[in-house]
């Protein structure tokens, strides 16, 4: 009887079954679920009609290492494999022929992904691929391969945008919607991993508005579908063949693939692309404030109902934060209507607000709450370029920025500190073969220590004019010091 009853309650749904109680109004609800799928043929098609926009990127940098997105755990040495092995071959063929076992020296070369957005030949890809290269080679879904040339970049979202010429109209792709996917969504990355052109991988979205604390504007999407060193700045599409993300990094403890991937997201990739194709680089909106997050035990104090929100910590002179009369101590909960949760929403929707615009904020101050308009700023522009030297040869290609109160947040720095940030460093220049990075903070010039951007470029060119083939910087970069020369003779 006992066995009569259980078996009674056991109910297929969708092709399987699910174990449910009968409750004392009649029936079990139905499992929650969908349709089961008839037919599934998997991405074939997709991957068929995509791949041609997909290239291949190969850079090569001098006096650096290869990017690790390229070939991470098999730089400078060719692992060692049996005789005649198949994937001894397929690495000799990657480390130019070397044998195994013998120190590949430099230059170094790396390999990620991009695709095609415009028939013209506009391709995009990731910025930490092509950042130190000085020769960029790309190569198409049909074999042909082409130098092109670096149209912009930008580290702070790590996307980079690079032209070629084909003499001939190239398939190319459109960005899609990434708000619309959701979690659980299929999605499908094309891209060269470790080298293996037109490699095809599928997964879901796994969650969205990841925040990898690379930067200020930090909002990815994260997604199952393996990728491994070489995808980067490969497209992820959605099954309508639209490119929805770029695929940009893994966590992984091993260098392989475990799972866990991310993604910018079409939605903040599309903004900077625009820029980059019309002017070569990104400009953002500026408020001018140093905040923190709200804290409960923060919002409690203040009386704030709850710990949305940012409390500001300093308003910058001069700023439009200045300019709208905002306050240490106010509590701003929402831009343009829109609830602010914490600083990166802050810093997100700020960035993206046009030169000029006016915004609203909501602010707490003093219990009361109020909307203040602020009309917002530029970013604060940089204010001394090593672009050329004083002959306007032999390009030292960089250019630097003050050190502020908010870049010093944003790059984890302490107030004490000095220096002069490098907001700019131009593909195949002297600083770029030299190891100088965007981000990066001089803090010294040879021996001496440099407190702007106008000091730092003063003595560089006084290092030139006294014929130095190199001279020694000190830099802040993620918190530690290193010292780099960076060459201004004949290398």
């Amino acid at each position: 009887m006992f066995a009569a009853a259980l078996l009674a309650t056991t109910v297929l749904a969708g092709g399987g079954f699910a174990l449910a109680e009968t409750g004392t109004n009649g029936a079990a609800p139905a499992p929650l679920g969908l349709a089961p799928v008839v037919n599934q043929t998997g991405f074939a098609d997709l991957a068929a009609k995509v791949r041609p926009a997909v290239v291949n990127i190969a850079t090569t940098e001098d006096g650096g290492q290869a990017s690790e997105q390229g070939m991470q755990g098999f730089q400078g040495q060719m692992p060692n494999f049996p005789p005649n092995s198949p994937m001894g071959q397929m690495f000799r063929h990657f480390f130019n022929g070397q044998g195994q076992g013998q120190t590949r020296m430099m230059p170094a070369h790396a390999l990620g992904s991009g695709f095609i957005i415009d028939p013209s030949g506009l391709i995009v890809t990731n910025n930490h691929v092509v950042d130190h290269a000085h020769e960029v080679k790309v190569t198409l879904d049909d074999g042909q391969t082409y130098t092109a040339k670096v149209v912009g970049r930008d580290a702070k979202t790590d996307v980079a945008v690079l032209k070629i010429d084909a003499g001939k109209q190239l398939p190319y792709l459109a960005f899609g919607d990434s708000g619309k996917e959701r979690v659980g969504d299929w999605v499908v990355a094309v891209g060269n991993p470790f080298g293996l052109g037109g490699t095809v991988t599928a997964g879901i979205v796994s969650a969205h508005d990841r925040d990898l604390n690379n930067g200020p504007y930090d909002d990815y999407l994260q997604i199952d579908a393996p990728i491994n060193p070489g995808n980067s700045g490969g497209p992820l599409f959605n099954q309508s063949g639209q490119v929805i993300g770029i695929d940009t990094a893994i966590y992984s403890p091993n260098g392989g693939s475990v799972g866990i991937g991310f993604a910018i997201p079409s939605n903040v990739a599309t903004k900077v692309v625009a820029q980059l194709r019309e002017h070569g680089k990104v400009e953002r909106g500026w408020l001018g404030v140093a905040m923190q997050p709200l804290t409960p035990a923060l919002a409690s104090a203040i009386g704030h109902p709850n710990a949305q929100g940012v409390i500001v910590d300093k308003v910058m002179e001069s700023s439009p934060a200045e300019k709208a009369k905002l306050q240490q101590g106010d509590v701003i909960t929402a831009f343009n209507g829109e609830a602010i949760k914490g600083p990166r929403d802050l810093a997100l929707d700020v960035a993206n607000a046009a030169d000029g615009s006016t915004a609203k904020l909501t602010i707490l101050r003093d219990g009361n709450q109020s909307d203040v308009d602020v009309a917002i700023g530029r970013q604060p522009v940089q204010q001394a370029s090593l672009e050329t030297d004083d002959t306007g040869t032999s390009p030292v290609g960089m250019s630097l920025a003050p050190l502020t109160h908010d870049q010093q947040q944003e790059l984890g720095i302490n107030s004490s500190i000095t220096g002069a940030v490098v907001a700019q460093v131009t593909p195949g220049s002297r600083a770029d073969q030299s190891g100088v990075q965007s981000g990066d903070v001089i803090v010294r010039v040879g021996n001496e220590v440099v407190t702007s951007p106008a000091e730092a470029s003063a003595k560089i060119h006084a290092a030139e004019r006294d014929k130095k083939e190199a001279v020694p910087l000190l830099v802040m970069r993620d918190g530690a010091t290193y010292y780099l020369a960076l060459q201004l003779g004949k290398a």
